[in-house]
Parts: C-alpha cells; structure tokens; sequence
C-alpha cells in the first residue's frame, strides 16, 4: 500500500497577516491511527496528522476557522473528524463521507457535529468513480439537510460529467480546481468547461486550491495563478479557499503552508474580493456563526 510524504514541518510565516474571520475551507485531519485507525480498503497510509498538528498550523498561519474534509484513507469512519470538530469548540465545521447505509439518526448526529456537506470522490488514484445509484440518494437524503456536496474530479471528469453536473440540485463544490493541469493552459477543455460552470450554474463553487496538483509541482506554483485567478473573477461569490493540509499523495514539491498563503495573496491581491473568498463565503456556505 502507497504511503505518503509528511507536510513541511517547518511553515513559514505569511508576508502579509490573514484577515480577522480568515477560514481555511480545505484541511483535514489524520488519525491518530492507534485511536482512529485508517479504513482497511485505503488506498494510502498517510502520516498522522493529528487535531494538534492542525490547531497549532491554523494559530501560526492566522486562520479562525477551518473546514475539516473527511480523507478517503478513513474511509466513512468520521470519528476522527467529529473529535476534531468537538474539540475545535466552534471554530470547525466538517464535510463527511457517507455510503448508502447512512440513516436518518446518522445524518442527524453528522449535523449536530458540525457537518454541513458530503464528500464523494471521483479520483482515479482514489478508486475513481462512486456507485452513482448511491450518489444520487444520498444527494436527495442530505438535500433534505440544507447541506452540500463536495467533488473530488479528475480533470477529464469536468468533460465527461457535464449531464450530471447539470442535474445537481443542491450546491456542489469542486475540489481543487477540478484538478486541470497548468501545463495544458487556460484554453484546455476542462477548463474551459469549469469556467463556464461556474458562469452559468448558481449551485457550482469551486476551491481554488490545491495550487500544487495544478502546478507543473515545482515551488512556488505561480504557473498556477492564472487558473485561480479567473475563477475568482468569474464567481466571487462562490469560491473558497484552504491549505489542504497535510497535503496526501504529494508527489512533487511539497507545498509549505506559508507559502501558499502568500500564493493566495498573489493570486487574489484584491482587499474585496479575499474577504470574499476568505471569511464570507465559506461563513455562508457552513454556517459559521
């Protein structure tokens, strides 16, 4: 089984301070394993990346909030998850992974535990594409939740999944800019498409993050810029924005997180339009006080 690279232990501290309410929409948490084992049909181990590890990140960085994202190596196990969002007292809110035998107690329990959205992943290297007779129940017994979905794409996907994009009636995110790559340009065809998804589709958010699996994969990832920075233009509204720490399945430069917070500065260099991506947005979308 493939494991994976730790993050930078070693962040450096953003040129420029986060504004006050500031959420990182995308990090997670990993284990520990010897109280929150990884799910036996994983497709990678990654280092433990405890509550700790994250609190004390989002403090040095300047993040209020955050958003932990349920990671496929835990599998629909969210425990690790809800100790991290109970512990957080406020400041976390979460997005679960669910299967077909979720009942209505169990969705219940996820939402007085501070989640407000599900995760499916589509990703080759993750399995790739779910059971779509269970995606689209558990979308119609979350809609009932005032909750969200959250997609985890290949790039071909945004081609491949136009029908069902379009037949999506509850909000859905796209992870990491739907995952296109740098190299291709901004005139590639997946991109292309998120573009106008995000254009014409009032449901459609997209997290621009994941500048590293954008990029080429060599430090400090600016060829990622130009992909980030349309998105923002096109929705402001329906963008956000998160480290994804501690960063599985990193197989180039591994990101530090402080540097990719003054990337987000570069590519978002506009007061306005960053209280948006940062602290408006994502207080909307998960229902931050």
């Amino acid at each position: 089984m493939k494991s994976c690279l730790p993050p930078d232990p070693n962040p450096t501290r953003p040129a420029q301070a986060l504004p006050a309410g500031s959420c990182d929409a995308h990090c997670h948490v990993f284990g520990p394993a010897n109280r929150f084992p990884y799910a036996a049909d994983r497709s990678y181990t990654p280092p433990d990346a405890p509550y700790e590890h994250l609190v004390a990140l989002h403090d040095f960085l300047g993040f209020d909030r955050g958003v932990i994202v349920q990671a496929s190596c835990h599998g629909t196990d969210n425990t690790a998850m809800l100790d991290a969002i109970a512990r957080g007292e406020g400041r976390y809110r979460g997005v679960a992974i669910v299967d077909d035998g979720i009942d209505e107690k169990g969705l219940v329990a996820l939402n007085d535990g501070g989640v407000r959205g599900v995760r499916f992943n589509f990703v080759r290297h993750l399995g790739g594409r779910p059971d779509m007779k269970v995606f689209w129940r558990v979308l119609d017994r979350v809609a009932e939740m005032g909750w969200h979905v959250v997609l985890h794409l290949d790039a071909n996907d945004i081609v491949e999944l136009q029908d069902t994009l379009s037949k999506i009636r509850i909000p859905f995110v796209i992870d990491h800019m739907g995952r296109v790559q740098a190299a291709r340009g901004v005139e590639q065809e997946p991109f292309r498409l998120l573009v106008e998804l995000m254009r014409d589709n009032p449901l459609a958010w997209v997290k621009v993050c994941g500048a590293e699996r954008v990029s080429v994969g060599k430090k400090p990832f600016d060829d990622a810029i130009p992909f980030a920075s349309t998105l923002i233009e096109t929705a402001p509204d329906r963008v956000l924005w998160g480290t994804d720490f501690p960063h599985p399945n990193i197989s180039k430069d591994m990101p530090n997180d402080g540097g990719l917070v003054d990337l987000m500065f570069r590519f978002c260099p506009d007061e306005d339009l960053r209280k948006r991506l940062l602290i408006d947005n994502p207080a909307r979308l998960y229902d931050f006080a």
